[in-house]
């Protein structure tokens, strides 16, 4: 685990060294939610995160563009009279004005228009028209909303759909940490909603920055960050999109041309407030590079990379000054010479795990294992390990009977990763034909193990025996109470990732 930060204390009162707490829900704003935190005991720690979950919850009821009771969906409907609103929506909607302004109109409310041509039209199978994109363009140039402070009122002044996403997730984020931290015994937290990652307080937290060319969880990051009294946020084009024609198009439009964004596939922003990390990490996907760039100086203290669709990679000038140097490569173990042929390095196996939701409710992400044993039934590869308290980890029977003694050996870092947001319980997982010790395993015949164990739940064993060949291969695994659907690929690695 990662060093446990200490709680400072008065000179007369007792040292209480803190402790790291875990713990992962699914479906919490559309997608999942990992809240860390450094606090000197755990009855403290429940308070703290029962603070930040309360919060959570009260400020979608308010800014939620989904659910139709939520005072913004409300306003929505009010008509064109001034309506008396919260402070709260009134401070989203107060900065994402600020924020169009900032970004000559890279950032607007009002994208929701061009966002659902595109859809409708996907579904059509076909490209919107130039003429629809351009009356699209125009719905967007309107002023959908006049503010006033006075009054502390809202009043819309057109009919077209507006969307608080780009700020929404971040300002939630940002106020579920200051309950968090309001709690005595508290000392600090990391808050990562989607893979946007806020840390306060007493915490450094390292982070991995996940490659839009990739598709698993244990793909190799672009980079790795240390990060403290910062938020992460990453935008990009590659979990949510359209592909019309063959051709995938971004979800991220730019509501002053009316067509998904193209030149940049993946923007990463650290800034030290909530709404700054998430504003810029989309309008850096809209803007030309050079006006990213002078966006980003404006604001003190904010920080970026950019991965553009032509290969480069593009940094602030003190983007390094977060990133962690690059680790050596492990030394291997000299591999057993065996008769049987080895592992052919162009294929993998990829792992498609969909974990149970329920709609419209928060639950505990389940403790998860996946990993590969030989004929011999001997160990080769642990995948994944997730999981939050450890003293549980024996509640995934067959993984404790393999693994434990290995893994309490070795450890298991707790780290973060930054990246697009994802969907609820939807996770991919590769297997690189290596075992634990970095070295390519022969072919030959593999089992491949999935335990689900969640608490005060039920417990899920999935296994798909592998004839690990030359020739692809494609299973469909049995759904469960845990499990909604899985799938195990050996296949040809694409060109494209890494």
């Amino acid at each position: 685990m990662l060093p446990l930060a200490v709680l400072g204390s008065l000179a007369f009162l007792p040292h209480r060294a803190s402790k790291l707490y875990v713990s992962d829900y699914e479906n919490v704003l559309g997608t999942s939610l990992e809240i860390k935190l450094d606090a000197d005991a755990e009855a403290h720690a429940a308070q703290s995160e029962s603070a930040a979950l309360r919060e959570v919850d009260r400020l979608n009821k308010i800014l939620s563009g989904y659910d139709a009771n939520s005072e913004f969906s409300r306003w929505l409907r009010a008509g064109k009279a001034p309506v008396a609103v919260s402070p709260e929506l009134y401070e989203v909607l107060s900065l994402f004005e600020q924020w169009r302004l900032k970004s000559g109109g890279a950032l607007d409310a009002s994208a929701e228009t061009v966002g659902q041509l595109w859809r409708d039209a996907a579904k059509q199978h076909r490209q919107p028209t130039a003429d629809e994109i351009a009356a699209a363009v125009a719905t967007v140039h309107q002023q959908h909303y006049v503010l006033n402070a006075q009054n502390h009122t809202a009043q819309r002044l057109t009919d077209a759909p507006l969307r608080l996403n780009s700020f929404a997730k971040s300002y939630i984020m940002n106020k579920a940490a200051e309950a968090a931290l309001a709690t005595p015994g508290v000392s600090g937290l990391v808050v990562n909603i989607g893979g946007d990652i806020l840390v306060r307080g007493a915490h450094t937290e390292q982070v991995a920055v996940s490659n839009p060319k990739a598709d698993a969880e244990n793909d190799l990051p672009v980079a790795q960050l240390q990060v403290s009294g910062k938020t992460i946020a990453t935008s990009g084009n590659y979990r949510r999109g359209e592909l019309i024609g063959g051709r995938w198009y971004s979800h991220i439009v730019d509501p002053r041309t009316g067509r998904p964004a193209r030149e940049v596939i993946s923007a990463t922003v650290a800034a030290d407030n909530a709404t700054d990390a998430g504003a810029l990490a989309t309008a850096l996907n809209v803007l030309p590079t050079a006006e990213g760039e002078a966006l980003v100086a404006a604001v003190p203290g904010a920080e970026y990379m950019l991965l553009t669709a032509d290969g480069r990679r593009l940094e602030s000038a003190g983007w390094k000054k977060l990133e962690l140097p690059a680790t050596k490569p492990a030394a291997k173990t000299p591999a057993t010479v065996t008769k049987d042929k080895p592992w052919n390095p162009d294929y993998e196996v990829a792992v498609n795990l969909e974990l149970a939701t329920i709609e419209g409710m928060r639950v505990h992400r389940p403790f998860v294992a996946v990993w590969v044993v030989d004929e011999k039934k001997q160990p080769v590869r642990q995948i994944a390990l997730w999981y939050n308290k450890p003293r549980w980890l024996d509640d995934m029977r067959f993984w404790y009977a393999t693994y434990y003694t290995q893994f309490s050996a070795a450890g298991s870092p707790l780290s973060s990763t930054t990246s697009a947001t994802r969907s609820p319980g939807k996770y991919t997982l590769k297997w690189d034909g290596k075992d634990d010790k970095g070295n390519l395993v022969p072919q030959g015949n593999y089992t491949l193990f999935i335990e689900v164990a969640r608490e005060h739940g039920t417990h899920q064993l999935l296994k798909q025996d592998l004839s690990i060949k030359k020739q692809p291969l494609h299973f469909d695994l049995p759904a469960n109470t845990e499990v909604a659907s899985a799938s195990v690929d050996f296949r040809k690695k694409a060109n494209d990732k890494q």
